[in-house]
């Protein structure tokens, strides 16, 4: 049964795949060959799938020229060969068309701007019957150097699958973040109700610095605020975009520093306390305080370094996911609901609705979160925009989980899957109160924490296989938080508690302000009192 299941998902996987709009050029001369990047279009261009099928031709340096007109080429130069020109002066139909009627087998566009998908007009789509592709001004100019003019070239685009294993680590480091930030949020607080004092209760009040969501008006101003946050980054990107590193530069070290602060904690290293200049100083928190500066610094230096960027940017993120949902406590499951439906409307409303409203068509969630200039992304790959120079061409806002796809072809710009921070923070916020809960009613095995985790992993396989099966892009809250909410109410429901789990803190402190008025009550019942008018 095991054997034809791993059958079935590797036949799966070999069928769900998806031809990409870049290609590669093999460059062979005498012993030696170089690969270097393309960009067509696979609607009009048709290109091998393997090295080993491709056709070998020989390349014709025409750079010199645009090729917009027969007089550019002179009589049989082409025939049967590849031609190199430069980008500009007319269409990359008008070009294909002339290298064609030359003879010409392939013709290749040499860019000194970013390469983005050739495309022709309706009236030469018909035409143009030969392979059309950009290439980088840089990588052509390198090949000459290499090879000089007596070289031949093969275009290939090998097919990329729709399934990635970098989705199994997107899963992985949210199951882990949000598994991890709630069971942070439960452990503060029993460890908040072991240390209250004798006779007193902790439940409904926080610690120094933590932040409790009671009412729904600020639930809805929270929501709003990151609506005008949204559209405003999405008309002033440009500006905007460097005022969000730098929070984020400041936001995650502090994180990483609770989040290495508390595991010291817990393993019970020494503070290594010291006295300078009359005060006391802890030597582990300064280290700490030094690395986790460190770390924020070289990501705000490096963050367009995608080959390993990426690395700190997730550590850092994860961080500021931990400490985010231990840090804001949500009350009870009323505020959580009320929370999550607004936040999955806001969701929806910016990805879907958002584009019939934009004049692009983009939508705004998108635009910002993505970026400008990642047209791959955001057309699910029928689109590129590949950097003239190794250099990213525009900044991009720190708010998402990157990992490096494995499968896809890298040569010409990295590819990445993505989790927004907001798709584990939000359904996480639910899992951290579904764990304080069980410290509240010391629930066995901790039901709800592990019901509530479960749903997010399903909920979050849900969105993984609607995003291949559509090959685009899916609103994760949309999935999530029916899953979770739906899961947790299941449960509440099923145990009896419901009315419990509805009013969460804000009954406990209810039932405790009712059983003290009644205690006061019995108390001047049956006590005199102290002063009497004569």
């Amino acid at each position: 049964m095991a054997r034809k299941l791993t059958i079935f998902i590797c036949a799966l996987f070999a069928f769900l795949q998806v031809n990409c709009q870049e290609g590669i050029l093999h460059v062979s001369g005498g012993s030696q060959e170089k690969e270097y990047c393309l960009v067509y279009n696979s609607s009009f261009s048709s290109i091998s799938v393997s090295l080993n099928d491709a056709i070998d031709y020989q390349l014709v340096n025409l750079s010199s020229s645009f090729l917009c007109s027969s007089s550019d080429v002179r009589p049989n130069e082409l025939k049967g060969k590849a031609v190199v020109v430069m980008r500009g002066n007319c269409t990359f139909g008008q070009k294909a068309q002339v290298a064609q009627d030359s003879g010409a087998t392939t013709i290749l566009i040499a860019s000194d701007e970013p390469l983005v998908t050739p495309f022709v007009n309706v009236t030469e789509y018909g035409q143009v019957k030969i392979p059309v592709a950009l290439m980088r001004y840089r990588d052509m100019e390198d090949a000459y150097k290499t090879f000089g003019n007596s070289m031949s070239v093969k275009l290939y685009a090998p097919p990329t699958p729709v399934f990635d294993f970098s989705i199994l680590a997107i899963l992985f480091i949210s199951m882990f973040t949000v598994g991890m930030g709630g069971f942070w949020s439960g452990a503060a607080e029993r460890e908040k109700l072991n240390t209250a004092p004798m006779g007193g209760d902790s439940r409904g009040r926080t610690d120094s610095g933590d932040l409790s969501l009671y009412s729904p008006l600020k639930v809805i101003m929270f929501v709003a605020f990151m609506c005008v946050m949204l559209v405003l980054m999405y008309f002033f990107y440009a500006y905007l975009v460097y005022v969000i590193i730098v929070i984020f530069c400041v936001a995650s070290a502090t994180a990483l520093y609770s989040c290495l602060d508390a595991i010291m904690e817990k393993l019970g290293c020494a503070t290594l306390s010291f006295s300078c200049l009359g005060k006391g100083w802890s030597g582990r928190s300064l280290l700490l305080a030094a690395l986790c500066i460190t770390v924020a610094v070289l990501w705000g230096v490096y963050r367009n370094e995608d080959r390993w960027i990426w690395i700190l940017q997730d550590l850092l993120g994860i961080a500021f996911c931990l400490n985010f949902m231990k840090t804001i406590n949500v009350s009870n499951f009323k505020i959580c609901v009320i929370l999550l439906s607004l936040l999955l409307i806001y969701d929806v409303f910016f990805v879907f609705i958002t584009p019939f409203l934009t004049k692009d068509g983009q939508s705004i969630m998108v635009e910002v979160a993505l970026g400008p200039g990642s047209i791959a992304e955001k057309s699910g790959g029928k689109m590129v925009t590949v950097p003239a120079e190794p250099t990213a061409p525009f900044e991009k806002i720190p708010v998402v989980m990157r990992v490096p796809r494995f499968l896809a072809p890298n040569l010409c710009m990295m590819q990445f899957s993505i989790l927004g921070y907001g798709d584990i923070i939000v359904p996480g916020l639910l899992v951290a109160y579904c764990h304080r809960f069980d410290v509240w009613t010391s629930s066995p095995k901790r039901i709800y924490f592990m019901s509530c985790t479960i749903a997010y992993f399903l909920g979050m396989v849900v969105t993984f296989v609607v995003m291949i099966l559509s090959q685009m892009g899916q609103p994760a809250l949309l999935y999530l938080v029916p899953f979770t909410l739906l899961t947790s109410a299941a449960v509440a429901w099923r145990r009896g508690e419901m009315k419990r789990f509805w009013a969460g803190t804000v009954y406990e402190m209810e039932d405790l302000n009712m059983t003290a008025l009644e205690e006061n009550a019995e108390f001047s019942k049956n006590s005199s009192p102290p002063f009497q008018n004569h």
